[in-house]
């Protein structure tokens, strides 16, 4: 719904209000035409209920005024002398409309001195309970945000099991655009796996004003672009289109930002001509093929914790050397020979088990690649037990890289891959590109989709909203979001830019890990030396976890001290 829409459907609603109460307020010695004055009216009201002012501005902020307003229509009725739970029950369920027919049909007394406390235990709890809830989704909406890392993506720098406080106010709050939703979850209700908001009526994208503005390397929280899934992990029967703040949470590293050139290297990250240098925290890795020298690879995995890794496979020379054979593998199954000795050859590719037994495959027991950081890479390197370690560099196109589709077949338009791509212009607010059939894929998701042109193609000719185009002036910022995990990561090389308006915060604090996250709670530990760490600054991560208890104990003897002392005093 547009902002002129929003502004209808207030006036109407003030409309009906006034219609609704104006007896009620002449009942409580105020003049029938308050109740019809915008915003005024609910200033009045909080007056006659005997109720904070300030509640009227929480009744413009979406997810929250849908707590407030049945505590406004109870409190209401229960001013007027309507206080039995039929009363209540009848105030919300029909939407306050049970307060106009109590104006009209009722003779009411006005209770201008009347006991604010619930009138009984239950009327208590749901009170107490929805203060809660409103003051939860006021920090949870506007302040701070719990995120759990679920993937390796960003790994070494955040693994899988932190748990962060994502602060929203860094980069200016964004305010909710499904307003009627479930306060405190995402896109699914817990337990009964539903949607937990309606996607009509919408509210229009607005943000707060931001403490900083997004910089190259900064971690950020933001919402999946390419989220057109029911089920993040599942192929989708057809596309499901979700509102913005209800795609998937994704956190990654911002590599490129509004205005910058940005390209991609045998792996290394190059900004406007310049290699973009990532701060000391952070710890990208690649992976590497490894040999080993007559040791088994396990026991190189274990001793270096090698965690994310594959096999290689080694396949008898007498029939690897068949060329009608070996077309064939490389054709249909994407093999590719990585090594060869006397008898055999190791070799990766799409290998199943049925091929893997047909074949008569067995597992490298001295090749294998493994996920590493430049420190475990240098460890690795001088180690006697190993023969070499070698980054893998792609170098010829991969299939679904930006902008292909992912149908199996490497890309035809350009050599892009996971490790070389670019340069590619990242968007700026305002600024202007020549539009041509050779740069429009690039753009012609932000063009069709971000900002919600018509955009049509009809051979070399370009039509965006019914005239033709041949450049094209962005309405916001967008940035280049990539994991530090750089060959084990889904990111911008995939799915293109991230839109300002799907940016959701800056992790700020890791308030616990626990390693095993996914294993089962009997396989849980705690990385104790991660708990209470900021995600950025300088030098290494610091626990402030002591400090954290310490200052706990100091509180508690404090207490305690107090009140021996109070206790005292008194005797």
């Amino acid at each position: 719904m547009e902002i002129s829409g929003w502004l209808i459907f207030i006036l109407l609603v003030q409309v009906i209000h006034g219609i609704g109460t104006w007896k009620l307020y002449v009942k409580a010695d105020r003049k029938a035409w308050e109740a019809f004055v915008p915003v005024y009216n609910g200033i009045v009201l909080m007056q006659i209920i005997n109720r904070p002012k300030y509640w009227i501005l929480l009744l413009f902020i979406p997810v929250i005024n849908l707590f407030l307003f049945p505590i406004i229509w109870i409190e209401t009725l229960r001013t007027f002398g309507k206080k039995s739970t039929l009363d209540m029950v009848l105030g919300v369920v029909t939407l306050g409309l049970y307060i106009a027919y109590v104006n009209y049909t009722q003779e009411v007394t006005y209770h201008a001195d009347r006991d604010l406390k619930a009138p009984n235990k239950t009327m208590d709890t749901l009170g107490s309970l929805s203060f809660a809830i409103v003051v939860a989704t006021l920090v949870h909406t506007y302040f701070i945000q719990p995120y759990t890392i679920p993937t390796s993506s960003l790994e070494k720098s955040l693994l899988v099991g932190d748990f962060l406080f994502v602060s929203k106010f860094h980069y200016g709050a964004r305010t909710p655009m499904t307003p009627i939703a479930a306060p405190m979850v995402h896109d699914t209700l817990p337990v009964v796996k539903v949607k937990s908001y309606l996607a009509k009526p919408s509210l229009p994208y607005f943000r707060f004003p931001a403490l900083q503005k997004i910089e190259r390397n900064d971690i950020v929280v933001f919402n999946w672009p390419a989220d057109t899934l029911f089920h993040m992990y599942k192929a989708a029967d057809k596309r499901y289109d979700k509102p913005i703040d209800k795609k998937t949470n994704y956190v990654k590293r911002c590599t490129a930002i509004p205005g910058d050139n940005f390209e991609i290297r045998d792996g290394i990250i190059f900004i406007n001509g310049k290699e973009s240098i990532l701060p000391e925290r952070a710890k990208p890795q690649y992976f590497y093929l490894i040999k080993t020298n007559n040791i088994n690879a396990d026991e190189i995995k274990n001793f270096y914790q090698i965690t994310e890794g594959y096999p290689l496979f080694e396949i008898k020379n007498e029939i690897w050397d068949k060329p009608e054979f070996k077309n064939e593998l490389i054709s249909r199954y994407a093999f590719e020979e990585i090594a060869r000795d006397t008898l055999t050859t190791a070799v990766t590719g799409q290998i199943d088990q049925d091929i893997y037994n047909k074949l008569g495959l067995m597992i490298s027991p001295s090749y294998f690649y493994g996920n590493l950081t430049a420190e475990k890479y240098e460890k690795l390197k001088s180690d006697s037990r190993i023969s070499s370690v070698k980054r893998q560099i792609s170098k010829t196109s991969e299939d679904g890289i930006f902008t292909d589709i992912q149908d199996g077949k490497p890309s035809v338009k350009n050599n892009w891959n996971r490790d070389n791509m670019g340069p590619i212009y990242i968007p700026e607010a305002g600024k202007t590109v020549a539009l041509n059939k050779e740069n429009l894929p690039l753009y012609k998701k932000i063009i069709g989709e971000y900002e919600g042109n018509d955009l049509k193609v009809n051979g070399d000719e370009i039509r965006i909203n019914d005239q033709v185009a041949t450049s094209y002036t962005f309405k916001q910022d967008y940035y280049w979001m990539m994991g530090d995990n750089r060959h084990n990561s889904l990111d911008s090389r995939y799915w293109g830019f991230v839109p300002a308006d799907h940016i959701v915060g800056k992790p700020i604090f890791i308030w616990m890990s626990i390693d095993g996250i996914n294993d089962g709670l009997k396989n849980w530990s705690f990385r104790w030396d991660r708990l209470f760490t900021t995600v950025s600054g300088d030098g290494q991560p610091k626990s402030y976890f002591q400090y954290f208890l310490i200052a706990l104990a100091g509180y508690f003897a404090f207490d305690y001290f107090r009140k021996k002392k109070k206790k005292k005093e008194e005797a």
